[in-house]
Formats: structure tokens, sequence, C-alpha cells
């Protein structure tokens, strides 16, 4: 439970959002945040793993000093079982491509999480939404087209994919027409008023003439607005900005349903998955800049005052919302977090189709590989990266710790295993589901996000090692420069 300055709580078990929202003073621990926050950016799963891990290696460098070992040979040494670490993987990576598989990695990333008892719905919707959006031949997936909406009131298993684009909004008049079939949508950056001028002006009303004369003005100009919308054919209107009242009873007199205040990132994501441009003034309206959608409606979820707008199959290009539900707003934003994870995961499997086995299975086979690797190492850096392999071990230890069991004891027992077998998918079983095998169990996670792990746990790790002094700045006395 994180509780902020400002007393806003949050619950999460996230390790991004841990770590984010901490108020950390230590320098080091700082750039342990800027690790967590690189593999976020990158990959956007696996954070926890890799501030474990790096931290796992700060403590064997620590021990290794204390030993008289240079920071310069641990650092070698941690290359070397980095090196080693990175050549294991590549040997017990496996090929996985279908939709099958994509689920199998996302409800491995949900596993952990706050929403694992609907791990098979959520990773369904994370699988759905990338596969609507993704370009395959290019093996790219627009995360701008991906949109995760929360709304507090039902539960978690009323979470739903809708193929298009949701809106947090209402008819911007309630007797606005709720539903538009085969819309033709405007999308305008001017608000529905008066032109401003730019310099100071007065206006002296001294008749009743004068006013009506203001009045009929201020008239022509909304007909002339709403007259030049009716004529380009568009029966649906999305502003970026306000309307006058009198536009708003001349939009609804005339059957133009429309919605405004409609933000700019929110604007932009409609233009491209409709295939519409943004309109900057009334002029440039045309049919030809008109976005397309196959319906728009106005949608009540069923709590008060809870409407939204669904703008759905977007004709363009493929636009997908996911509208998640929960009982409470610190669960609805938990459970964005943990939909964000699993998208970012099933990006990367269509990235790269290539996968290693969780439950700490790839970890342990390759601190197995590093140990062999350094009894064979004649020079001294053989303690480094034996000092490595102990590090990885800190993420099974962790699984199985966190699953109830006894972590060494375990451990030593899978490693044991593994080596009889000779089989590198032998892992914590955390679901006790009675197997060790996570083949069997179908947990895997994205090669490339246990490369990155590795790689940069190991980077911030030499960066600290290389440190020898810390200046701060009431050590610095007055002639320093």
């Amino acid at each position: 439970m994180l509780i902020s300055q400002d007393g806003d709580v949050t619950v999460t078990n996230d390790g991004a959002t841990i770590i984010e929202n901490m108020n950390i003073e230590h320098p080091i621990a700082k750039l342990l945040v800027e690790l967590s926050k690189s593999q976020d950016d990158e990959i956007g799963d696996g954070t926890t793993g890799v501030v474990i891990l790096a931290g796992a290696l700060l403590e064997q460098a620590q021990k290794l000093l204390d030993k008289g070992l240079h920071p310069l040979q641990i650092i070698e040494g941690f290359d070397k079982g980095c090196k080693y670490a990175l050549d294991n993987l590549d040997e017990i990576k496996f090929d996985k491509n279908n939709t099958e598989d994509l689920k199998g990695a996302a409800k491995t990333a949900l596993s952990s999480k706050v929403v694992s008892k609907y791990q098979d719905k959520f990773a369904e919707i994370a699988v759905n939404a990338v596969l609507a959006v993704a370009d395959t031949a290019r093996k790219d997936v627009n995360f701008d087209l991906i949109k995760i909406v929360g709304k507090v009131g039902g539960n978690l298993e009323d979470t739903q994919l809708i193929l298009g684009i949701v809106l947090d909004k209402e008819m911007s008049h309630p007797q606005m027409p709720k539903k538009v079939t085969d819309a033709s949508i405007c999308i305008l950056n001017i608000p529905f008023e008066p032109p401003k001028p730019k310099s100071k002006y007065n206006i002296d009303i001294k008749s009743a003439e004068d006013y009506k004369k203001l009045y009929e003005t201020e008239q022509n100009y909304f007909k002339d607005m709403v007259d030049n919308i009716k004529k380009s054919g568009a029966n649906f209107i999305i502003c970026q900005w306000g309307f006058d009242d009198e536009a708003n009873h001349l939009l609804m007199h005339n059957n133009i349903p429309a919605v405004r205040w409609v933000g700019g990132t929110e604007i932009e994501q409609i233009a491209l998955a409709s295939g519409g441009r943004i309109i900057n003034n009334f002029k440039d309206i045309a049919v030809e800049k008109f976005g397309k959608a196959y319906e728009v409606k106005e949608v009540n979820l069923g709590t008060k005052n809870d409407k939204v707008i669904l703008i759905e199959l977007c004709l363009a290009k493929k636009a997908v919302t996911i509208l998640v539900r929960g009982g409470s707003s610190m669960i609805v934003d938990e459970a964005k977090r943990c939909l964000h994870d699993a998208i970012c995961v099933v990006r990367n499997m269509i990235k790269e189709p290539k996968i290693v086995y969780g439950g700490g299975a790839a970890e342990i086979s390759c601190s197995l590989y590093v140990a062999e690797k350094a009894d064979n190492t004649s020079s001294i850096e053989q303690y480094a990266i034996r000092a490595f392999a102990e590090a990885l071990d800190s993420i099974p230890i962790s699984l199985a710790e966190n699953s109830g069991y006894n972590g060494i004891e375990y451990l030593a027992n899978l490693k044991t295993k593994q080596i009889k077998e000779n089989n590198p998918c032998l892992g914590v079983d955390c679901l006790k589901k009675g197997t060790n095998n996570m083949m069997i169990q179908k947990v895997f996670e994205g090669y490339n996000s246990k490369k990155q792990q590795i790689q940069l746990a190991t980077q911030v790790c030499k960066m600290i090692l290389k440190i020898d002094d810390v200046i701060k700045p009431h050590d610095l006395g007055e002639n320093s420069f």
C-alpha cells in the first residue's frame, strides 16, 4: 500500500509502480529506480525481476570486495557471467508463434498479479487487442491504437474488449439521437462560438434595435456553421472545444449528434483510427476529411450518470478499447496496470516469437551453466563468475518463498532434478499443480524480456562498481571550483 504526500492510496504489486511512487533518497537506490523504468519502457514487464537480480548482484559484489577482489576483476567476471547466461538462453529458447502460445505468455505475466483469478479472461482480452491492431508484415504493434479505459462499477469479470474507441463522454444535448449507423465523423479543433477579436473592443448598445441586430448577427453565425456541416453530409461531430448553448440547440434541432470537450490525445486517436482528418477551420469542412465508423452510440453502463460513447469498428485502421470495470478505483487502476503488462508481453512475443520457460527454470539453467564455466576458468575472475551464478538463483528462491516453500531447499532439489534429467524446463511449482515441468504447466515468458533483465541488471551493477567516490552538495567548499 503506497500513500502519497497528498494522502492518495495505491494498492499494487507492480514493481515499476511501487518503485516509481516510493520516496527514495539514496543515490544508488535511485539508479535501481531508473533500471526499473528502463525495463518498463523497453519491455513493459519483468520490472520486479530485474531489480531483484540487480540487488543480488550488488550483494554478491559486496562479498567479493570484502574478500579483496578489485572492482575491475569483479566487473570482468560479471561481464563473462552475463555472456555465458545469454549463450545458455539461446540454447534453451523455443519458437512460439500461435495464438495459444500468446495467451500462455499473457497468463504467465498475470499469474502474480491482483487479477490472477481472472487471468484467462484478461489474457484473452490482451491477445485479441494486440492482434486486432498488429502489423504482421512489420511485426510491429502501434500502442496508440490500444486504449485502456477504467470505469468504477460492476466487477472485474465485466471487463470487455470493444472493437473501436470509447469516449468517457455523453452527447452534448440530452435530446440528441443516441445512435448513428454508418457514421461520417466531422472532427473539429475549433469552438462553436463567434470569433473573438484579438484586440480589446467595446460595443455600445443604445437601443433595442441595436441589441436585436447583435443577436441576429450571432444567430446567423451559428446557423451558417450548422448549415455548413449539414450540407457537407456529416452526421456526427466530435469537437475538442466547447459549444455555445445556441449552437448546441441548433445541432439538436438538425438531428446532428455531437460530443464536446474531447481531449487532444483522443481526438488524434479517433482521426487515426477512423481515417479522418482534424479540421481547424469551418471553411475547410469537406466530405473527404470525415472519419468513418460503422456505428456510434451512447451507452449507459448501469451506474448513476455513467455514460460513454462507443465508436465501433472503425474502417481505415482497426482501433480497440479495453473497458475495465471494478468495485473500486484502486482495483480498476491495478487491473489497468496488469493489462498493460500483459499487452506488452504479447507485443514482444509478436516482435520476437521466442520464449523461455518460467517459474525460475531459465534462471536455474543459466546458473548451472555459468557455474560450470566458472569451474573451467583458471583466473581469479572465476570467483566473480560463480557469484554471478549465485545471483541468478535469487529469482527462483524468491518464487519458492512466495509460494510457501523453503527457498534454499527447494532450489537445491530443482538443480539436482535439472542436472539429472537434463531438462531446462523444470521450475518452481507456484500454482501447486504437482509438477515442476513448466512445459506441462504452460508457464513461459518472452525470450526478449529475460535477456533484457540479465543485460540491464549487469550493466547497472557494473556502473555502480566503478564508482569510487560520492560528492554531495554540502561537501563542496567555496573554493572547490
